[in-house]
């Protein structure tokens, strides 16, 4: 078996969340418009997954299916090719009607994956609730609309929870995994942490890593070292230096990422080599 770092990197960047606001950072994109403009400049600098959150006029979330799929038509068209990603998040959202909004979207708007969050948790101020039946009922509407999982790990319960969906049918390989390290309330930012992860995962597994607020770095390096890719973004860290004193962009967040690789020699996966590892209809950029 080839070791995942031995392998072209996969880079995915989560541009926007659902809870960072322009006070917070005035980087941070929010239109429509602003979000797609950034996914063209991070697929210039190696982006080739883009995981999006939709916001409303006032810039907050939204799981208004017109305004996802006007995001998303956007996005194909600053960033054709790439791999795009949809939120179904539980973090200010319950209802699975709701929460699966993005999934019914037919055509161009249809995203080519969506994000499954496998376990409730908190963060370091709310809670992301999600109940066994929303997960599996999310998880079925992604199998019945040809959707592939991208599925959120914090903890080693998470990677069980995803054998069971696996046990139940509910999840086909090959299973693309996105580990997030240094939340308050779940794995940190160590290899300790990581390796007990990873060593739990199922067969055909692909793994990102990604890191929350100041712990992004540390992650980001730990997945370019030994992962099959890793996630970078405003939504997880609005900070270019862990005093918090410059405000990062979602490209200077990429292009530190990018260095990183490229110190390690390592190639940056294309668009192409992502949907073929993910085993994702083909797209021409």
């Amino acid at each position: 078996m080839t070791h995942p770092a031995m392998l072209p990197l996969i880079i995915n960047l989560a541009p926007t969340g659902m809870v960072p606001t322009k006070a917070q950072s005035p980087h941070l994109p929010l239109a429509s418009a602003e979000i797609a403009a950034d996914c063209a400049e991070a697929v210039t600098l190696g982006a080739t997954m883009l995981h999006l959150h939709a916001r409303d006029a006032d810039g907050e979330p939204s799981c208004d299916p017109h305004i996802i799929a006007e995001l998303i038509a956007r996005v194909r068209a600053a960033a054709p090719g790439a791999v795009i990603v949809a939120t179904t998040s539980g973090r200010r959202v319950q209802a699975v009607e709701s929460r699966a909004s993005c999934l019914w979207l037919e055509g161009d708007a249809k995203p080519d994956m969506a994000s499954l969050t496998l376990s409730s948790l908190n963060f370091a101020s709310e809670a992301s609730l999600n109940p066994p039946q929303t997960i599996m009922r999310l998880a079925s509407i992604m199998q019945e609309r040809g959707i592939r999982p991208e599925l959120e790990v914090f903890d080693l319960g998470m990677v069980n929870f995803a054998k069971i969906l696996i046990d139940k049918g509910l999840l086909q390989p090959p299973f693309y995994f996105n580990i997030l390290l240094g939340n308050a309330a779940s794995a940190q930012a160590s290899l300790l942490h990581l390796g007990a992860l990873v060593a739990d995962l199922p067969p055909q597994s692909i793994w990102s890593v990604g890191g929350i607020g100041r712990f992004q770095t540390q992650a980001v390096a730990l997945g370019v070292a030994l992962g099959h890719g890793i996630r970078t973004g405003l939504e997880d860290n609005l900070w270019l230096d862990q005093e918090r004193s410059k405000p990062a962009s979602n490209a200077q967040l990429l292009a530190r990422a990018v260095a990183l690789a490229k110190a390690q020699d390592r190639a940056i996966a294309t668009a192409a080599e992502v949907r073929s590892r993910l085993g994702l209809e083909a797209r021409h950029a």
